[in-house]
């Protein structure tokens, strides 16, 4: 059990029923009144950001997130196969449960599998990968004055915004949460 008054950011609790990770916390001492820990919490099944407050002596089970390294195996349409590398099992998981995480995952690459009491809620893909530009315009000289991006296809099916100097096939490093080109390899 941990109470309110122990709440840190990353802290997976569960509140009337529902899985929370905590994102932001804050002590309030006001002047009248008792103390009261405002919190922005964040559903882990659903992605959904909510904000509430609890008083400091409120206590709540602690959720085990566990998380899992597998192989990202292949997709046959509906289904995405997993394999766990330590036992070979396997997993299929539907894209309501995949989403958009694996746009920038290629076959065979290692992901994080999240669950909760047995039940995959999302996939965490590597922070950073490097893709093969398969489809771009070429950029126009003299054109670099004002840092200009143009838009390319990388060999997973994603559009990633890219500075003008890079061509196609080329290898780029991609930030997975946010998309962004960081450099050539």
């Amino acid at each position: 059990m941990v109470s309110a008054g122990d709440f840190r950011n990353g802290l997976t609790v569960e509140v009337e029923g529902n899985v929370y990770q905590v994102i932001e916390f804050q002590h309030v001492k006001p002047g009248k009144g008792a103390a009261f820990v405002r919190t922005k919490l964040k559903n882990i099944v659903s992605g959904g950001v909510v904000e509430k407050t609890f008083r400091p002596t409120e206590k709540f089970e602690q959720a085990h997130i566990e998380r899992r390294d597998m192989q990202y195996l292949y997709s046959d349409g509906e289904l995405y196969n997993f394999m766990d590398a330590e036992n070979y099992d396997q997993i299929a998981l539907n894209a309501d449960t995949v989403g958009d995480s694996l746009k920038f995952v290629k076959e065979n690459e290692t992901v994080k599998v999240c669950s909760y009491k047995g039940s995959v809620f999302a996939i965490e893909p590597p922070l950073f990968v490097e893709l093969e530009i398969t489809e771009t315009e070429p950029g126009v000289k003299g054109d670099t004055a004002t840092g200009a991006t143009k838009p390319a296809i990388v060999e997973t099916g994603a559009q990633v915004l890219v500075p003008l100097f890079v061509n196609l096939g080329d290898k780029i490093k991609i930030d997975t949460r946010t998309g962004e080109y960081l450099s050539r390899v």
